[in-house]
């Protein structure tokens, strides 16, 4: 039997074992202890309204039942057998993502544990696709936490050690910051059409494939113009790379109405990768890719854990969850809800600069001063702190950490909505009272 350890405890053999390098959110590091649907309590008893979703996880609620039932169920027949073994769970989730993908076009799977494993396997097979290996990411992006995926990011704080070769960056199209100092749609996609000229000037000429989230999660939902994607993804294809669709927190419902990010703008990509969401909690990632792509990769691979029995049996749940209770749907409607309550926050709070997101990826970007656009990441961090006080639960990000990241479960409520805006409300009012 496993004896209890108190909170004091918890936090010290945090610091004394870990890797520094593992930061948390707070100034005392939030001890969570146990969580159920839309909430999760701390050491203390508090109870939290989760509006962040373990980093855009939690897809249909903590300890989702009809999900932790079949995982149980699936633990008592077969916990692992690796990817060199044919298991029932791996081929039945595969043949669903097959069936929902973008123009049905992306039907081949390779499944691994993390989004970070999947992006490295789509540049792998962008690689082996082509026979080029120059890659063309975004700025402000996040694909990772290797070697590899940090060279893919585009912001400096989240890139650990050297960089690899073969990557540029794009600039992205964050129409608040526009870095051309235009506006949309006057700005005729400046941003879009600069590709041209970054392969023709920063590459060999003939690239590998380009990589870019539908909303840039960690940069704070930047969401691109509706024409962006499509004028990117010619200019990719007519310099002979692919487009690979970065779906680590997009896919599954998550932007509204469909399954996957990148179809609201109305693109199909080569290659998709996802993870997070997907099993609601359990380590998965995918990578899809269609047949021509995937079967470009040859030789011999492995994943030791990709494709495990209980995640895939996980996943698999999850994805009929999402059907069986129209999910997406109520990511559109409640997303769009949630939307308006944030644009109300943004008439009564003068340090909200902009609010952006899709579905149930919303965020608000906090400012000094709407003219002059100055970032105010003391503001942010003061309605962290504020927020968790209230009892609410919500991310940050940006590349100046002046972003407040929101990413509830897919089956939150309007009550819950209502909730929130609540909350957050009197966090922006105590950030605003202590001239954050």
């Amino acid at each position: 039997m496993v004896e209890a350890v108190t909170k004091e405890e918890i936090i010290l053999a945090g610091r004394e074992y870990l890797f520094p390098a593992v930061f948390h959110y707070y100034r005392e590091p939030l001890v969570i202890t146990r969580a159920k649907d839309q909430h999760v309590w701390d050491a203390d008893g508090n109870q939290y309204l989760d509006f962040f979703g373990g980093i855009v996880t939690i897809s249909v609620g903590h300890c989702n039942e009809k999900v932790t039932g079949r995982i149980c169920s699936q633990l008592q027949t077969l916990q692992h057998a690796s990817t060199v073994y044919a298991t029932a769970p791996q081929a039945a989730l595969a043949a669903k993502i097959a069936s929902i993908t973008p123009d049905r076009r992306l039907t081949k799977s390779f499944f691994t544990n993390s989004g970070t494993e999947a992006n490295e396997t789509a540049i792998l097979a962008a690689r082996c696709y082509t026979g080029s290996t120059e890659i063309i990411a975004l700025r402000h992006s996040y694909h990772g936490r290797t070697s590899l995926g940090m060279t893919l990011t585009g912001q400096s704080s989240w890139r650990l050690g050297a960089p690899e070769p073969g990557v540029v960056f794009a600039h992205n199209a964050y129409c608040y910051r526009c870095p051309f100092g235009l506006s949309y749609p006057s700005c005729d996609l400046r941003c879009a059409r600069d590709v041209e000229e970054l392969i023709r000037t920063a590459t060999s000429g003939r690239i590998a494939g380009f990589i870019a989230e539908p909303l840039q999660g960690v940069a704070g939902y930047i969401t691109p113009p509706r024409e962006y994607f499509s004028v990117v993804a010619e200019i990719v294809r007519n310099y002979g790379g692919i487009f690979i669709s970065d779906e680590v927190q997009t896919a599954w419902g998550r932007t509204g109405g469909r399954w996957f990010g990148i179809e609201h703008w109305d693109v199909v990509p080569d290659v998709i990768t996802s993870a997070k969401g997907l099993a609601n909690g359990l380590p998965i990632g995918v990578t899809v890719a269609t047949p021509e792509v995937a079967n470009s990769v040859r030789g011999l691979t492995i994943s030791t854990f990709g494709g495990n029995p209980v995640a895939a049996t996980a996943a698999h749940a999850v994805l009929e969850f999402i059907e069986e209770n129209a999910l997406a749907a109520n990511a559109a409607e409640t997303g769009a809800y949630l939307r308006e309550c944030l644009l109300e926050l943004q008439e009564k709070h003068e340090i909200v600069g902009d609010v952006r997101g899709m579905g149930l990826l919303q965020a608000i970007e906090l400012v000094q001063d709407r003219k002059t656009k100055v970032p105010a990441p003391a503001a942010a961090n003061c309605v962290l702190e504020a927020a968790r006080e209230n009892g609410l639960l919500v991310g940050k990000g940006g590349l100046h950490g002046n972003v407040i990241r929101i990413s509830p479960p897919l089956n939150i409520s309007r009550a819950d909505v209502d909730e929130f805006t609540r909350l957050l409300d009197a966090s922006l009012a105590r950030a605003n009272a202590l001239g954050a």
